[in-house]
């Protein structure tokens, strides 16, 4: 049994323990590791996350704590098997900023997601290396740094109108065999207009380069969060 496929939304001033559970790296890859690929076992985390079953064992148990995953149907009585309950995390960033030690977990959990991103671009050069995915997903892959000027409320707008067109082709890829896990890692956040005081991080060879792409979902909108782990809108 599959984790039930709605969201939990999360109080940051209530469940300041249960966010603050999800920032151990770990924890948070075995819970998109469940939301990605369904219920397993501790054994069968540890070989896929090259980690100890006892390691595995005990963060699952702290995620189970906070009601982030449960028991899932034994195939045999010797090891429990576990399961997401929740398809996806969310909270309010403003929640979040309003209290004590929010704004540090918020920007953890942002940087949980660009390190999803890396990773999910070693695994996706190495698909394509080595031919488990074919020509028809060379074109429509990759990864945009546009930098547009918006006001606080286009930013939302455009915050629902992504969400709203993931969850519509969602629904119609639903039982197309084609279909394949899409790592869909997205940001949007406001620079205010000062000086810099870190080096550029635009593309240099072009600020529009564009092409999209695991995880865990993941990206950070307020009020979700993917199957790598949390999400956030506005915030995972």
């Amino acid at each position: 049994m599959d984790s039930d496929g709605s969201p939990r939304r999360l109080d940051p001033a209530q469940d300041s323990a249960a966010l603050k559970a999800l920032t151990h790296p770990l924890r948070l890859q075995l819970l998109g590791l469940l939301r990605q690929h369904g219920p397993a076992t501790a054994s069968e985390l540890a070989v896929r996350t090259g980690e100890s079953s006892a390691s595995t064992s005990y963060h699952l148990r702290v995620l189970a704590k906070y009601a982030f995953v449960a028991e899932a149907e034994h195939r045999d009585g010797r090891e429990r098997r576990w399961q997401a309950v929740h398809a996806v995390t969310s909270w309010s960033n403003e929640g979040m900023l309003a209290t004590s030690g929010g704004r540090a977990l918020l920007g953890t959990f942002w940087r949980r997601s660009i390190e999803h991103l890396q990773h999910s671009v070693v695994q996706h050069e190495a698909d394509i290396e080595d031919g488990r995915l074919g020509e028809e997903w060379h074109e429509p892959s990759g990864v945009s740094d546009l930098m547009p000027r918006l006001t606080p409320e286009s930013l939302r707008e455009l915050w629902d109108a992504f969400e709203a067109k993931v969850t519509e082709l969602t629904a119609r890829d639903e039982h197309d065999p084609r279909a394949e896990r899409v790592v869909l890692v997205t940001a949007g956040l406001a620079l205010a207009a000062s000086e810099p005081t870190a080096p550029e991080s635009a593309n240099p060879l072009n600020a529009d380069l564009r092409s999209d792409p695991d995880t865990c979902a993941g990206g950070t909108r307020p009020d979700v969060t993917s199957e790598a782990g949390p999400r956030s809108q506005g915030t995972s």
